[in-house]
């Protein structure tokens, strides 16, 4: 499995589930888990994915993501699982 954890935070507007999860299926990346709440007009969403059949390389995944984050208003951050886990360690 080639797990990397996805985080979108910004301003709530519809449709955001919507635009990054389609994304992910155009590119043959399974959503393991999600969460998401939206706090005071914030929304903030973490999800964990498997890359292992992405259509894609991961470089391309990050800008891409970073592209559609910047079209819909939201800052969109793709990190391989062992760096997320890595600068979340106490």
């Amino acid at each position: 499995m080639n797990k990397v954890i996805i985080t979108v935070v910004g301003k709530d507007t519809v449709g955001i589930i919507a635009r990054v999860c389609t994304y992910l299926a155009e590119n043959k990346i399974n959503i393991l888990d999600i969460s998401q709440t939206i706090v005071s007009g914030y929304f903030n969403m973490m999800m964990i994915t498997d890359m292992e059949n992405a259509s894609v390389d991961f470089e391309r995944i990050v800008d891409e993501l970073n592209t559609l984050g910047d079209n819909i208003g939201v800052k969109i951050k793709a990190q391989k699982e062992e760096i997320f886990e890595s600068m979340h360690r106490l």
